[in-house]
């Protein structure tokens, strides 16, 4: 094939994601590329292999993608591809380990759009608590939040200590506000939702944080968002397909955005990212804030 586009995939784990080769070729690109076990300070030798081997035209036609299971890993890898670049030999990277960039883009999207329409207010000041915050989805949850201006806590079921280290990592990397609490009794979770006006889950599949007895009490409640679409969902009462369907709680005012709501965004805005760097005249360089603003875009087209 004369003049290919190419996508080069570096992951530091073990496999590269079946889910980011597809969504690749969904894309458009002619060839996908995985590379497994990359360590860091392997990604500058792998990015000059990668913008010498093709003339600058060529370059215009090759992206890298960063994946693996980790937030920060994966954007100092970012941080290390770009500083390899010699142009005019430079190429496109996108970062989104495990679909988290992408996922918390759309869950915190699809919050804003609810606040807005049902409550005529944004995230500026809202209670947030993020489910299951300790993972890499929970934490670029936390950073757009926090750079909305709200309240951000990590909840973790492994306990206080757990979401505190988990929050003092992001204050200190990343010069925002959050705090951390432990999630992992009845007694816990109905503390959460004593105080909560957002909350997202982004704890991992299959597992039921919040019933519907603790939902029903849910005081200030006004958006819930759930990213889980393994059964049982994360939030008792919160349907797959929900897109601001009314909430059973105490306030009686809240809304629900189930998986599947949240899964069409977060695909839109996957494909979408890969399509800006097939499509890019030069180099582009694309992480969270960069898919936030196409989730915000797409959200306010639908």
């Amino acid at each position: 094939m004369k003049d290919p586009y190419l996508l080069h995939i570096f992951s530091p784990t073990k496999y590269v994601s079946p889910f980011d080769i597809n969504m690749a070729y969904e894309a458009h690109y002619d060839g996908v590329i995985p590379y497994c076990n990359v360590a860091l300070d392997e990604i500058h030798s792998l990015t000059q292999d990668t913008i010498f081997s093709r003339s600058p035209e060529g370059g215009r036609r090759t992206g890298i993608f960063i994946g693996g299971r980790d937030l920060s890993v994966a954007l100092d890898m970012l941080d290390a591809a770009r500083n390899a670049m010699v142009p005019p030999f430079a190429v496109s990277v996108l970062a989104d380990p495990s679909g988290a960039i992408t996922t918390a883009a759309a869950m915190v999207a699809l919050a804003e759009r609810w606040l807005a329409k049902s409550f005529q207010t944004d995230l500026t000041d809202q209670a947030v608590y993020i489910l299951g915050g300790t993972g890499p989805v929970g934490a670029c949850v936390a950073l757009l939040a926090a750079a909305c201006k709200a309240r951000v806590t990590l909840v973790s079921n492994r306990g206080t200590e757990s979401a505190l280290a988990a929050a003092d990592a992001l204050a200190s990397r990343y010069n925002i506000e959050v705090n951390g609490v432990a999630g992992g009794s009845p007694a816990a979770i109905a503390t959460i939702l004593d105080k909560a006006t957002v909350v997202f889950n982004t704890a991992k599949a299959g597992a039921r944080v919040i019933t519907a007895a603790a939902l029903e009490k849910a005081r200030q409640l006004r958006v819930a968002v759930d990213a889980n679409a393994v059964p049982p969902t994360g939030i008792e009462g919160v349907g797959l397909k929900d897109n601001g369907v009314p909430l059973q709680t105490t306030a009686g005012s809240g809304v629900g955005i189930g998986a599947l709501a949240v899964g069409d965004i977060k695909y839109r805005v996957h494909t979408g990212l890969l399509a800006q760097m097939h499509e890019a005249s030069g180099p582009i360089y694309l992480a969270y804030q960069e898919a936030f603003e196409l989730a915000r875009q797409i959200v306010a087209r639908r």
